[in-house]
């Protein structure tokens, strides 16, 4: 599949997530969206890896080339997750003081 198809996907799914976190109120919401955004970087950055494996491979057989992306990948995947869930404690923190998940009211935890 050429690389065009990944970069277009990548490119709207970051779209959907900065259109999502820029107009959505709901923590969780926003949440999911920052999520998309990450998802949509790890997917542009395993097609490059790929893209520059095979080339790799072609030229050299027992090359390496664009692994070390697909390892990065999974630094970001771990990452995601400890914010996932850090995120969800302050979400739910958020619930028991206001009865809601509206962003809007985090101001109100200043005091």
């Amino acid at each position: 599949m050429p690389i065009q198809y990944y970069i277009t996907l990548s490119v709207v799914l970051f779209c959907i997530g900065v259109v999502g976190v820029l107009t959505r109120r709901n923590a969780i919401i926003i949440f999911m969206c920052v999520e998309l955004m990450l998802n949509a970087v790890n997917l542009l950055m395993v097609a490059f890896s790929k893209m520059h494996h095979g080339n790799a491979l072609a030229t050299n057989p027992d090359s390496l080339a664009g692994v070390e992306a697909q390892l990065f990948v999974f630094f970001t995947m771990v990452v995601a997750a400890a914010e996932v869930s850090v995120g969800l404690a302050i979400i739910v923190m958020l619930y028991r003081n206001t009865h809601s998940v509206d962003v809007n009211f985090l101001n109100r935890l200043k005091n």
